[in-house]
């Protein structure tokens, strides 16, 4: 896989891509990152990449002719490009694990009052991570980098993403490793039995437990069978139902 992020503050980008999961997905070859400075398609000898918006208001919006000549080319190698905007469709598990199979994705990272609208002629898709805005697209494009990467067959083992929060539309069932007892705390005995069917039947309960406290809105898009709407009825019947039972 290949990933070209478009930015004015490639600074910003290049730490966090040579770190932890990600950095070593790229020293093995899984995935190439190629940061491109926005500035060196700048405009004039002070390589300007912004103006003041037609129609008056605060603020500079980002203009076109930089932008084209550093994506176009991109567009031409068979990049699909992704605009980071806080007006795209969010970012979730799905959409990660679709992009996770492009082979070339460039990612331009917006700044100032954003882009002129035309350069959205060259865009295939907007993503936003959350209802919220940030300074500049370059920590959204992390976001959406780690979230992808991390699903790429061999960067990390696929049983440890299949279970996270979202995979299967729920939230992940509660974790727990040594000691056994902390701070009066101890970890679930039918983690400690041996028993792998009740230890999967724990599991699920807690699954449900958990999206139902926190995120029931996802209940309604869950894939559930029988058994899982008998443990809702159960949870829901007695919410004070202890998750150490």
């Amino acid at each position: 896989m290949r990933i070209d992020v478009v930015t004015l503050f490639p600074e910003l980008v290049g730490g966090p891509l040579s770190t932890s999961i990600i950095g070593r997905a790229a020293d093995s070859g899984l995935v190439e990152f190629r940061v491109h400075d926005l500035r060196e398609h700048g405009r004039g000898r002070h390589r300007s990449v912004d103006d003041y918006p037609y129609g008056g208001g605060a603020g500079m919006v980002m203009r076109p002719e930089p932008l084209f000549a550093a994506v176009e080319p991109l567009r031409a190698e068979g990049a699909q490009v992704v605009l980071m905007d806080p007006a795209g469709e969010r970012l979730t598990d799905s959409l990660a694990r679709e992009l996770s199979a492009v082979a070339h994705l460039a990612l331009i990272c917006g700044r100032y009052e954003g882009i002129d609208e035309r350069v959205r002629t060259l865009v295939d898709r907007e993503v936003s991570i959350g209802d919220y805005v940030v300074t500049g697209g370059e920590l959204p494009a992390l976001i959406l980098i780690d979230a992808v990467v991390r699903l790429v067959p061999g960067v990390i083992q696929e049983s440890s993403h299949e279970g996270d929060s979202f995979a299967s539309g729920l939230l992940e069932h509660p974790q727990y490793t040594r000691p056994v007892s902390f701070r009066d705390l101890s970890v679930p005995p039918v983690l400690l039995s041996g028993n792998h069917g009740d230890v999967d039947r724990w599991r699920r309960r807690e699954t449900l437990r958990r999206t139902l406290e926190r995120r029931p809105d996802l209940l309604d898009a869950a894939d559930l069978g029988d058994d899982d709407r008998s443990i809702l009825e159960e949870l829901r019947a007695d919410p004070t139902d202890e998750i150490r039972r």
